[in-house]
């Protein structure tokens, strides 16, 4: 546990990001400038996004599946410019399970909410149960997550407070583990939020026009209860709203928001929200396949009971998507900023933009804001290893742009025979370009693994003796996700490796890039890599 903790400062002192200072990405900004924004609003992979407003602050969480820190804050004044100021969980338990990775498994579409002065997030882990942690102070520390329900597939809650002070639970169910699924049902929950009172009442299914029903939400609106709920697949789905006057039903259905002529595919899945002056948005996802699950901004209108989201261009109250639009009226003016992607490591903590593959171990890395690096160590792998799919020690983050450039300034210790440093991007398939010490020599390769999951083992190609301590590693992202790799002695000619490399998604999620290092027997000491800074840059 010592160890656990220790980790949790190299990430955030007392689990609160730096919110000084303001954050513009090289490569994707959706605030135009001009009083106009453009989708979408952060282009990566912030699964099934919740969003809340506190007076004049909107908080966001997303989905985080294996990945550690979880359960993603972040923070914005119009809804448009966005920032990581926290993770509501630092480790995943129980940690004989999740200290190796849980691909597509742990954090499933969360919810939040803010009841009687505090802030809640429930979530699902598919095959765990349903969780809840909370907190006074969103940038602050959270609460260790509670056990809500105890069971297999139940998935995507949303908790809700109704004026007379009873508390409700609407979730969904995963096939995979339940057995069941396409349905939403509700269960009556005690007041304080902490278990449920009951089986649940089946409020809706959706077998017959609306399969897949999940990611259910509630609200409360001129004396009608709503879920929003989207149906009929993550990428090929549609936005449904459902009312009732009764919380148990029986409830209307509409379609609110579908691809219509648009190419934003399966627009659904997110949260309502109003802002300060009385207008009304929906924040949603995109399935881009390698890319993630990006996050849209819809304008939404009340027509007839139902919210229309995004543009309506033939009256039937069923929106389609808008690329650009004007931003919301929160009543100010705010500066542009994005969610933190470069990393200059200059500090005493790590960007909250990367995580882990799976619970960490302090010993993996650590900031040294003397030399203005992060130190990272090099790991054993297991006896089992086969390629990095199963490695806990990866430290990524998400792809933030649909074409960019990402490099690392490096200065090498290697120590031991055998130990390996590599800047990845990691998905199904995977790709590196990296470098092992051989015979008091660094070779620096390419190395390739296809259906990374069944096992299969890397290929290496382009192998090259460099000479030196000092190393850029570069991978140049397309808007195809085509990767070409490069590395430099001096930061200035860099040398491609190998042809072109195609990213793909993972368990859920998009593709990722960043760094592991390893070695293949345990040593009373390790070798290290410095990482001077990490920039993306747009091509």
């Amino acid at each position: 546990m010592l160890i656990r903790l220790a980790m949790l400062t190299c990430f955030a002192c007392a689990g609160v990001y730096s919110q000084t200072g303001t954050v513009r990405s090289n490569v994707w900004v959706a605030d135009n400038g001009d009083g106009t924004y453009r989708n979408p609003i952060i282009h990566a992979d912030y699964s099934d996004p919740d969003v809340i407003r506190v007076g004049s602050d909107f908080y966001m969480t997303a989905s985080s599946f294996n990945a550690v820190p979880g359960l993603p804050i972040l923070h914005s004044k119009d809804l448009v410019n966005w920032r990581i100021i926290n993770h509501a969980i630092k480790v995943l338990e129980p940690a004989d399970l999740f200290d190796k990775p849980q691909h597509g498994g742990g954090i499933w579409a969360p919810s939040i909410r803010y009841h009687k002065g505090e802030y809640f997030i429930y979530y699902g882990d598919p095959d765990l149960g349903i969780f809840m942690t909370k907190s006074t102070d969103p940038a602050g520390e959270w609460s260790k997550p509670l056990l809500v329900k105890k069971a297999k597939g139940w998935i995507d809650p949303c908790p809700f407070w109704d004026d007379d002070g009873n508390a409700y639970l609407v979730h969904a169910f995963a096939g995979s583990r339940a057995g069941i699924k396409s349905i939403l049902v509700v269960n009556r929950m005690s007041p304080d939020g902490t278990r449920l009172l009951d089986d649940g009442v089946l409020v809706f299914d959706g077998h017959d026009a609306d399969p897949t029903v999940e990611g259910p939400k509630f609200y409360k609106k001129d004396g009608f209860y709503y879920i929003f709920a989207p149906a009929g697949g993550v990428s090929t789905g549609w936005q449904l709203a459902l009312r009732s006057k009764n919380i148990f039903g029986p409830y209307e259905r509409k379609v609110t928001l579908a691809q219509g002529s648009t190419q934003i595919n399966g627009p659904h899945q997110g949260g309502l929200v109003d802002t300060p002056t009385g207008e009304w948005w929906f924040m949603h996802f995109q399935d881009k396949g390698p890319y993630g699950r990006v996050v849209h901004l819809q304008p939404t209108k009340w027509k007839d009971g139902f919210p229309v989201m995004g543009r309506d261009r033939d009256g039937d109250g069923t929106g389609e998507p808008v690329l650009t639009f004007k931003k919301p009226n929160v009543g100010a003016t705010f500066q542009i900023e994005t969610p933190q992607d470069s990393d200059e490591f200059n500090t005493a903590l790590i960007g909250p933009q990367w995580q882990w593959h799976a619970d960490p171990d302090a010993a993996w890395a650590f900031p040294f804001p003397q030399r203005g690096v992060l130190r990272m160590n090099s790991v054993k792998l297991p006896d089992d290893h086969r390629n990095l799919w199963n490695l806990p020690n990866l430290m990524l983050q998400k792809f933030p742009a649909d074409e960019f450039s990402a490099t690392a300034k490096l200065k090498v210790q290697t120590r031991f025979e055998g130990e390996r440093f590599g800047l990845v991007v990691m998905g199904l398939d995977y790709s590196l370009i990296g470098f092992t010490f051989r015979n008091g020599k660094y070779f620096l390769a390419r190395s390739t693994a296809k259906d990374a999951e069944t096992g299969s083992l890397e290929s290496d190609i382009g192998v090259t003796e460099i000479v030196g301590r000092d190393l850029y590693l570069r991978v140049v992202v397309h808007r195809d996700a085509n990767c070409i790799f490069s590395y430099s002695t001096d930061g200035k000619a860099f040398t491609e490796v190998g042809d072109p490399f195609k990213a793909r998604e993972g368990k859920w999620i998009g593709a990722k890039i960043g760094f592991f290092f390893t070695r293949p027997v345990r040593f009373n000491d390790a070798g290290s890599v410095d990482i001077d800074w990490f920039r993306f840059e747009k091509l």
